[in-house]
């Protein structure tokens, strides 16, 4: 019989990488080993987090860091050295946001995307819609691959009623407006990618993130805003998934997936 092998992909949005290192993110890291991180909302240069504490030891690093200072970013520490690094999906208005990178491998391209917030109003959702339109258009494009690509990060939007807690009070709130989750529909049954958690995870109450107003937190009153995204299952099969809250490094929480390769 062939034995098969597994790979464990991690996905957070850090708040500030920074912060989350004080709270001992990197601690945490070391023991999880997973074989790709990808982090969102970094917040830093390459030379603010150039030291130790911010190494994993048998680990590359890729970043892609935003124009304006202390703002978004997002990266991939990976223990397979990238064959081609790039940090835009063809917009340059997002680049200079810092909100994607892709890393090529061997086997797979991995993604980690941070989508726009639109909550501070209606310039920032018209932001949110364009991002989204521009980066329909890369799915498509990478849909066409014949190497499989898995997309994490933070979305920014709840797909359906049993990812949110208050489903009927956020129906008109960014993040779980009808037309942000009717594009989720098409991204997954028309174009065919595969939210990764939900093949595993059919629950309800398991979410992501959590507002640091009142006590959403202490209630669960929670968001499903964090991905993983497949072009397919078909050389990648989700196994296991964690959601981990037993320590809290931002307002989201670690979603790690592991994957059976064939």
């Amino acid at each position: 019989m062939v034995q098969t092998k597994s790979m464990r992909v991690l996905t957070l949005n850090v708040c500030g990488i920074r912060a989350s290192q004080k709270k001992g993110l990197f601690k945490w890291l070391k023991r999880k080993k997973a074989d790709v991180i990808c982090l969102q909302e970094v917040r830093a240069t390459e030379e603010q987090i150039s030291t130790k504490e911010f190494g994993l030891h048998g680990y590359n690093r890729y970043l892609a860091v935003a124009k304006k200072k202390g703002y978004s970013g997002v990266c991939i520490y990976s223990k397979e050295k990238a064959l081609h690094v790039s940090d835009t999906f063809g917009s340059s208005i997002f680049k200079e946001e810092g909100r994607f990178i892709e890393v090529e491998q061997k086997l797979y391209n991995f993604i980690s995307v941070y989508f726009p917030s639109g909550s501070s109003g209606d310039v920032r959702q018209e932001m949110k819609y364009k991002f989204m339109k521009s980066f329909e258009t890369y799915l498509k494009k990478i849909q066409r691959r014949n190497k499989p690509t898995i997309i994490c990060g933070d979305w920014n939007i709840a797909h359906k009623e049993i990812d949110i807690k208050n489903w009927k009070s956020n129906q008109k709130n960014s993040g779980f407006l009808p037309k942000e989750r009717m594009w989720l529909d098409k991204i997954t049954q028309k174009y065919g990618f595969i939210d990764a958690f939900r093949e595993i995870d059919k629950r309800s109450e398991q979410y992501t993130w959590w507002s640091n107003r009142g006590r959403a937190w202490d209630n669960n009153v929670g968001w499903r805003i964090d991905y993983q995204m497949l072009t397919s299952t078909a050389n990648l099969i989700p196994r296991k998934v964690e959601i981990y809250k037993k320590e809290r490094f931002s307002d989201h929480s670690p979603l790690t997936i592991e994957y059976e390769k064939p």
